[in-house]
């Protein structure tokens, strides 16, 4: 597995999935831990699955640890004085909405993850790999009933965990 070949191949695909999860542009972080990540675990590829979505997984994954990480957290607090002041009035509501945007991402992760394995197994399946209800059902090896009952309860919950945001 060439990794260069896969990064020249996936880079745009990477980038887009970054930037749709955080809404910013500037990701090169974001994007060069998934790079590593996809080196270290190459070998951990199984051929049963899609590679786009094993790429997609690992994308995710590095994009929600990035988003709790204390770097990214520090990263958002540090302003440079002077950028400040002369900003201060244009971007003080960009800002506000960038931070309440990040809480409502957090939220959303934390409220995903805290849901019990077999409801977050197919929300995720569900809404992030946008997988039918058959392609889950044979990805999980279960019924077609079983994954309907699990994501409407999924969705229950989630709703009433984060009712604030609605």
């Amino acid at each position: 597995m060439n990794i260069k070949k896969i990064i020249e191949d996936n880079r745009q695909y990477v980038k887009n999935l970054i930037k749709t999860i955080t809404n910013t542009h500037n990701n090169e972080d974001i994007e060069q831990e998934v790079y590593i990540k996809l080196w270290k675990n190459r070998d951990k590829y199984e051929e049963n699955g899609k590679f786009k979505s094993w790429i997609k997984t690992i994308t995710i994954n590095a994009t929600k640890d990035f988003l709790k990480s204390k770097q990214n957290k520090q990263a958002n607090m540090i302003v440079d004085d002077e950028d400040a002041l002369k900003n201060i009035y244009d971007t003080k509501s960009h800002v506000e909405n960038n931070i309440i945007n990040l809480q409502t991402r957090k939220q959303i992760i934390d409220a995903i993850d805290n849901l019990p394995k077999n409801h977050r197994e197919v929300i995720i399946l569900y809404e992030f790999y946008n997988l039918s209800y058959d392609e889950i059902a044979k990805k999980l090896s279960c019924p077609l009933g079983t994954i309907k009952s699990r994501l409407f309860t999924a969705k229950k919950i989630l709703a009433n965990n984060l009712k604030n945001l609605l």
